[in-house]
């Protein structure tokens, strides 16, 4: 019997991170892949810093919530630029330079929170804590150039994207909100000693990096501009196959109804949980319970991360617009019921059952752009949709932070649940854009 048990174990196992494994096996992924996780920890862990530094320096959640809002705008506008750069330069030409000016940032910063320095000089310094490069999309955009023409391995190691991205946020989150209690300086040294240590593992990992568009059209004789005009005017041939009316694309733009539609879509998923994060803060420093915040969302990841690795590892046959759509609205619908919970531990059993779609969600959309953006441009695709987020929690978080200052957490939470909802009814308003979408031809078999 024992033995029977142990060999479904082993059996469910290899079906589950059997796949995984086999493309961590390919040679030089599993540097980069990891590089870029330890590389993104700004990402957990510079907003918490921030809201809890400057709430306990300060004393005030709208300047925490305003600073939180600046940096997420200025990532929103850094983001597409860096991408766009990247996809034209190449990822170690952009990166190194962004990588320095983030790190002086970072020191800047945290002197002036510990010191108290006026707040007019926090609003000057934050924005320069979004040189983040795109690291994620960076390391989505090696996984696809390696498996062209791969679509089932594309989309497991996609998946295996939103595993590796769920595990920062496990580790992130409650590492933040217990290092930022004890000292701001502590947390951002942390972040920047990841920063620098997932950088040397990313960037030094030269045989796995996708060609920039001055590289491939100076192999092909001719101008980066003449390159991008090929390449636009045969992905909207492309397109145009899969299309009854036969109509064409512009031919210089990546903006299509699709990508607008996930864009907005976007905007509204990063408006919420942002809002969900401060009011939580919130919520749980009026319980005397502010060192657990941390945890509590290390719960979200932790059900993510189980949910990404679940569904990386099966091939599915549903259309994978209507996968986008279930779990975007379990995620709404399910943090909307944070309005009525009466402890923390009650919102960290929702963030548990709400969590196994969060990842999925993050997976499709990412599927999406692969309909959506010519290969070469995809970096730039996926930061705009990243880009997107940023602002959404920009102006998430500002609201929630206006509304705790005068309503405590439960203000913060009205907003959440307005937010989510209406969120569901922006993708639901872009449902034609989105499904139409998916049904074209992945853009990442065209041929250059």
């Amino acid at each position: 019997m024992t033995n029977h048990v142990i060999a479904g174990v082993r059996d469910i196992g290899a079906r589950v991170f059997g796949g995984y494994a086999e493309l961590l096996r390919i040679p030089h992924t599993a540097r980069f892949s990891i590089g870029s996780v330890i590389a993104c920890m700004p990402f957990p862990m510079v907003g918490m810093t921030i809201t809890i530094s400057v709430q306990y320096y300060y004393g005030n959640y709208s300047l925490a919530g305003a600073l939180t809002a600046v940096q997420a705008i200025a990532l929103a506008i850094a983001t597409p630029v860096l991408g766009k750069l990247v996809d034209k330069f190449g990822q170690r030409q952009v990166s190194i330079p962004t990588i320095v000016v983030w790190i002086i940032a970072a020191i800047a910063l945290t002197t002036c929170i510990t010191n108290r320095a006026p707040e007019w000089v926090l609003y000057c310094i934050t924005p320069f804590m979004a040189a983040i490069p795109p690291w994620g999309a960076m390391s989505r955009g090696r996984w696809t150039h390696l498996l062209k023409g791969d679509r089932v391995r594309t989309d497991r190691a996609l998946s295996l994207c939103g595993v590796f991205d769920e595990a920062m946020w496990v580790i992130g989150n409650p590492l933040a909100s217990t290092l930022a209690v004890i000292s701001g300086l502590l947390a951002f040294s942390f972040t920047g000693m990841c920063v620098i240590v997932g950088a040397l593992m990313f960037l030094t990992e030269l045989t796995t990096e996708p060609p920039s568009q001055t590289q491939l059209a100076r192999e092909a004789g001719m101008t980066r501009k003449e390159y991008r005009a090929r390449e636009a005017a045969k992905a909207a041939a492309l397109q145009s196959e899969a299309n009854a009316d036969g109509k064409e694309g512009r031919k210089e733009s990546i903006w299509g109804p699709g990508l607008i539609a996930v864009c907005v879509t976007w905007f509204g998923l990063g408006a919420f949980q942002s809002a969900a994060g401060i009011s939580i803060i919130s919520f749980a420093t009026e319980q005397g319970m502010k060192q657990y915040s941390g945890f509590v969302f290390a719960c979200f990841s932790i059900s993510s991360l189980m949910g990404a690795l679940v569904y990386g590892a099966k091939n599915w046959i549903i259309p994978l617009w209507k996968r986008f759509y279930f779990c975007l609205a379990v995620v709404n619908l399910g943090i909307s019921l944070f309005l009525f919970a009466h402890n923390l531990w009650t919102i960290m059993i929702i963030y548990l059952v709400i969590g196994v779609c969060q990842a999925p969600t993050w997976i499709n959309g990412n599927q999406l752009m692969l309909h959506l953006v010519p290969p070469t441009r995809l970096t730039e695709g996926m930061a705009w949709m990243g880009a997107m987020n940023s602002i959404g929690a920009s102006a998430g978080s500002a609201i929630a932070g206006q509304f705790i200052d005068r309503m405590g957490s439960h203000g913060g939470f009205l907003v959440v649940t307005a937010l989510a909802i209406g969120s569901l009814a922006i993708a639901l308003i872009g449902f034609k854009q989105i499904k139409d979408g998916t049904e074209k031809p992945t853009l990442q078999e065209v041929t250059v």
